[in-house]
């Protein structure tokens, strides 16, 4: 399972990666793993502001229709238009070109409070 060690996790397999107040966020190869083949993305709105652990879109997979939630408060400030017509990219390139999101972070003190890669595993591999 691909864990980048630049990044930080939730218990809702999102990844964080952050700039100072900014952050990109995706789902992780596990997640994308568990969805099976991604067909749709329900991309959020640029403007809207969400609290931590809000369900801020969704993701249509052959499986399931699964939320993806918010690891931290803040401001949708970019979205991933490629999604919109090639959805699979969250399960071929999770953790880069398949990122979901970005935030402007009410808190980016927050982020070190996310699980790093370490945590995470362990968090998978139960």
């Amino acid at each position: 399972m691909n864990i980048p060690v630049d990044r930080r996790y939730s218990s809702d397999h999102e990844w964080i990666i952050s700039t100072g107040r900014s952050a990109q966020v995706g789902i992780t190869d596990y997640a994308q793993d568990a969805l099976g083949d991604v067909v749709f993305v329900q991309l959020p709105i640029v403007g809207e502001k969400f609290a931590v652990g809000v369900s801020c879109c969704e993701v249509e997979s052959t499986k399931s229709v699964s939320d993806i939630y918010t690891p931290l408060a803040g401001t949708i400030s970019g979205i991933n238009d490629l999604l919109v017509d090639t959805p699979g990219l969250l399960n071929t390139d999770p953790y880069g070109q398949g990122w979901i999101f970005e935030m402007q972070l009410d808190d980016a003190a927050v982020v070190d409070k996310l699980l790093d890669s370490a945590a995470y595993r362990q968090l998978i591999e139960g």
